[in-house]
């Protein structure tokens, strides 16, 4: 209204002349006064509208890619492959078997290491995955896959028998995908250490992009049973533990040690590093906290998980739909970048590309991002002939989703 009562007022008090002269001074201040009108529209725009969460499209490095892994070659090939399909994000093993699969100063003085991993060319694997996968604009997050996990033949169980947990019958080990093992104490203070001291040399000797810890940080109800952990338990408590592995205060007392310990680990590495990203891999939370007291919920709700990445292994279209349509997936897609971990096929269990396709999708419906356990059975070991897999794949993101470098 002000606008339009200067231009009549204008109007009645200039001559034609005044007019045509003045009209070459008003008409860019009309334009400039128009376009900041339409800045400070638009600068309202972000605080209604929430702002797009970078996708996860990813894929697992285990120890059975070592063999690309270990040469310069097949890494080139295998991350140029990985950006031509429009994958951001690769998960390399770190830590597998009591063993680190890098050239480590800590696991050689902790005895733990006899063997150094080494490339074909005799150069450290991770360093070269790293460098390659930057330079094609992809995340490298290295995977501490094992967790609280060893074998019991691995230097770390035999050298240092006193830092791992047991069964109230006395037993120490439990069976796994991975075989036999055995599970560090995750109370103990100097495995909390030695973990952590692993995880900070990674991600001060490299330049990842973050650090991830999937299901296997965590422990198996059944233990906690051990000397160190039972008189803890009684100094807090004032009681010894159940019996009853599975009983509700007993699981919630060891789950909240473990959190308690993610915060401090997470602490620790963004100290080091502060924009590094803190991923955690679990599996569904019912199963994740009931029996192996792992409370991401809680960490996640503490805001020390940057990313999430479930793990939905099941051949069921149905089941795998019920399960990523969980509650708690919904509440971490609200605030954290969230992605569902699918099964790519296993060597003596290969997976078909339209079971890959039916569940990305489902996925994609959900507004989720993707992570595919693991990189060689995307291609090798499949029902499919290799030409008709990767046409499978390259239909999956056909655009691209890149991720920003941490800095």
């Amino acid at each position: 209204m002000k606008l339009s009562f200067i231009v009549q007022s204008w109007r009645r008090r200039c001559t034609a002349a005044c007019r045509q002269t003045s009209l070459k001074y008003l008409f860019p201040i009309l334009i400039l006064i128009s376009f900041v009108t339409i800045l400070l529209v638009d600068s309202f725009t972000p605080a209604i509208a929430q702002l797009p969460r970078q996708e996860i499209r990813g894929v697992w490095m285990t120890n059975n890619d070592f063999d690309t892994l270990k040469s310069r070659a097949k890494v080139q090939d295998a991350v140029s492959q990985l950006r031509r399909l429009n994958f951001n994000t690769i998960y390399p093993v770190v830590w597998n078997s009591g063993y680190v699969m890098y050239p480590s100063a800590l696991a050689q003085r902790a005895g733990i290491q006899p063997f150094v991993y080494k490339g074909s060319d005799g150069h450290d694997i991770l360093a070269d995955l790293i460098t390659q996968a930057h330079r094609q604009g992809l995340l490298v997050i290295p995977w501490f896959e094992f967790g609280f996990m060893a074998p019991p033949t691995s230097e770390l169980a035999l050298n240092y028998p006193d830092w791992f947990t047991q069964k109230r019958d006395g037993s120490q080990t439990s069976i796994s995908a991975s075989g036999e093992v055995m599970w560090l104490n995750p109370f103990h203070p100097q495995v909390q250490q030695f973990i952590t001291n692993l995880v900070l040399e990674t991600v001060t000797q490299y330049d990842a992009d973050g650090v991830q810890f999937d299901d296997h940080m965590s422990l198996p109800y059944e233990f906690g049973y051990d000397q160190y952990t039972v008189a803890l338990y009684t100094q807090e408590t004032n009681n010894a533990p159940p019996t009853n592995p599975q009983d509700a205060a007993w699981v919630q007392w060891r789950a909240d040690k473990i959190t308690a310990f993610m915060v401090q680990l997470n602490q620790a590495v963004k100290q080091r590093k502060p924009q590094a990203i803190f991923s955690v891999a679990p599996n569904y939370y019912d199963l994740a906290y009931k029996f192996h007291l792992q409370d991401w919920l809680s960490w996640m709700r503490q805001n020390i998980v940057d990313e999430l990445i479930v793990q939905i292994y099941r051949p069921n279209l149905q089941s795998f739909v019920a399960n990523i349509s969980r509650s708690e997936i919904q509440e971490a897609q609200q605030i954290i970048p969230t992605a569902i971990g699918i099964m790519a096929g296993l060597r003596n269990n290969p997976v078909s590309i339209e079971q890959i396709k039916s569940q990305v999708r489902a996925v994609q419906e959900r507004h989720l991002g993707v992570s595919f356990f693991y990189y060689e059975s995307l291609w090798n070991d499949a029902l499919e002939p290799l030409n008709e897999r990767q046409a499978g794949f390259e239909n999956l993101f056909p655009s691209p989703a890149l991720r920003a470098k941490i800095e």
